[in-house]
């Protein structure tokens, strides 16, 4: 019987970030189908709630951590707890925590826009870079951001989340010039339109963007959270070890269009 398998990750030790909820949960919940064991996080203590989910639907080994990455000083005291978990080695982090607030750009509250920077970019930097140096020190390692279609073209009333994910595709970038020649892979997964608590309240903010945006995608859905897993599990997998600095769409095809 022939055994070989590069999608194979039974055993990856895995950090998903924003893993309670929406497309976090999703990821989690396929790589703990394909074998791997999971940290994931949340802001509260309901991410116990999330984990116990996940082993009741997977019967994988996921372990659960509070973190708020709107406090910086917390990150790095709860990433040596997650190390601690997974017996000091991190094989992949997928960074997906985030949030968004929906206001016109004239009337954006300038203290929503330096929240969401800090949460959606630069504590992704601070825990990237933590990762990065334990992956480092490995020789191997794999780090997974999650950008956006925003990341390619603007939005209307969302410009904090607009201007943090196109950073973050530059970021991924960035990262993986430094670190690919050294055996650490950074890519990002950039989802279409899905349906999330991030994207919810859409459909009443703006019916008419809402329907415009439903008829420009070619697959005529929007996508659900289990639609990431496949090339999640790909840029965990050996199978992605000579990708690196890549941006890559699950769209329904809506960049095509």
């Amino acid at each position: 019987m022939n055994n070989f398998n590069i999608f194979d990750i039974t055993g990856k030790k895995i950090l998903v970030t924003g893993g309670s909820r929406g497309l976090g949960y999703g990821m989690a919940e396929g790589f703990l189908k394909a074998g791997a064991e999971v940290v994931i996080t949340g802001t509260s203590e309901k991410v116990f709630e999330s984990v116990e989910k996940l082993k009741n639907n997977t019967s994988g080994v996921v372990h659960g951590v509070v973190l708020n990455l709107d406090n910086a000083a917390n990150i790095a005291s709860v990433f040596d707890e997650v190390m601690e978990i997974l017996d000091n080695r991190l094989d992949v982090l997928v960074n997906c925590a985030g949030m968004q607030y929906r206001c016109k750009a004239d009337e954006f509250p300038v203290e929503m826009w330096d929240k969401i920077i800090n949460v959606n970019l630069s504590s992704l930097f601070k825990i990237s870079q933590i990762a990065g140096r334990v992956m480092l020190e490995q020789g191997s390692g794999k780090i997974i951001n999650i950008a956006s279609l925003t990341s390619f073209i603007g939005s209307e009333s969302i410009p904090a989340y607009t201007a943090t994910k196109g950073a973050v595709m530059q970021l991924t970038k960035a990262l993986s010039n430094e670190w690919s020649s050294r055996g650490v892979q950074v890519n990002a997964i950039a989802p279409g339109y899905m349906e999330t608590d991030l994207t919810a309240n859409m459909k009443s903010y703006n019916p008419k963007q809402y329907e415009e945006v439903t008829s420009r995608i070619p697959m005529h859905r929007w996508g659900k959270p289990e639609d990431l897993q496949g090339a999640a599990i790909f840029l965990a997998s050996s199978a992605s070890d000579y990708v690196s600095g890549a941006i890559i769409p699950v769209d329904g095809g809506f960049l095509g269009k």
